[in-house]
């Protein structure tokens, strides 16, 4: 029976997981998007064209402020719920993970998930809610370079539980590891700013 319950709690744990980096990169995706209306021109002119493209911005407005708050309350904050729910009742049936495996990769694990958990809330207060109000905090290349700080997780937490659970976690090749993949994803972002502009 218990067995049978951590079965299913790390089956919800993945679908979980899975469902909420999905949200968390739509919902970064419509924040780019929503910051890109800005280098919508011309508005400030009287004829048609202006016109057209104050209409089209603010339309293009209430459409990714309430796609985004769509996103949150309706896949990011329940899937992150599901996560925590199910991670923490297969540790709660089979409180053995915390001492098996490689030493403190458990920790390390849940030390990652509630800075994931502290990157979403941000997201949410600094950026998602101020540009529903129509305040533009960050640049569209800022809210870029942060729709990819989730990468960092999505590379390290699955690497952490498969290695650290068979006991077979080097910290050290994870931090060089996800160091490196971090600046492939930078470099990768910094190249795609420079096509763009050309």
């Amino acid at each position: 029976m218990i067995t049978n319950i951590i079965l299913i709690a790390k089956a919800l744990h993945v679908v979980g997981f899975v469902s909420w980096f999905a949200g968390l990169f739509y919902l970064g995706r419509v924040l780019v998007n929503h910051a890109d209306t800005e280098n919508i021109e011309p508005v400030a002119a009287d004829g048609a064209a202006a016109t057209r493209n104050r209409l089209k911005k603010e339309i293009l407005h209430e459409e990714y402020s309430a796609t985004a708050a769509r996103v949150y309350n309706i896949i990011v904050n329940p899937a992150m719920m599901i996560t925590w729910l199910a991670g923490l009742t297969m540790i709660g049936f089979n409180p053995a993970y915390l001492q098996s495996g490689s030493p403190g990769w458990l920790h390390v694990k849940l030390l990652f998930v509630v800075l994931l958990v502290v990157y979403q809330l941000y997201t949410k207060k600094v950026l998602m809610l101020p540009m529903a109000a129509g305040a533009r905090p960050w640049s569209d290349w800022q809210l870029r370079l942060w729709n990819e700080v989730p990468t960092f997780f999505l590379v390290s937490v699955p690497f952490l539980a498969v290695f650290g659970k068979m006991g077979s976690l080097n910290y050290l090749y994870l931090a060089i590891g996800v160091a490196l993949f971090s600046f492939m994803v930078w470099r990768g972002a910094v190249g795609y700013r420079k096509r763009r502009k050309e």
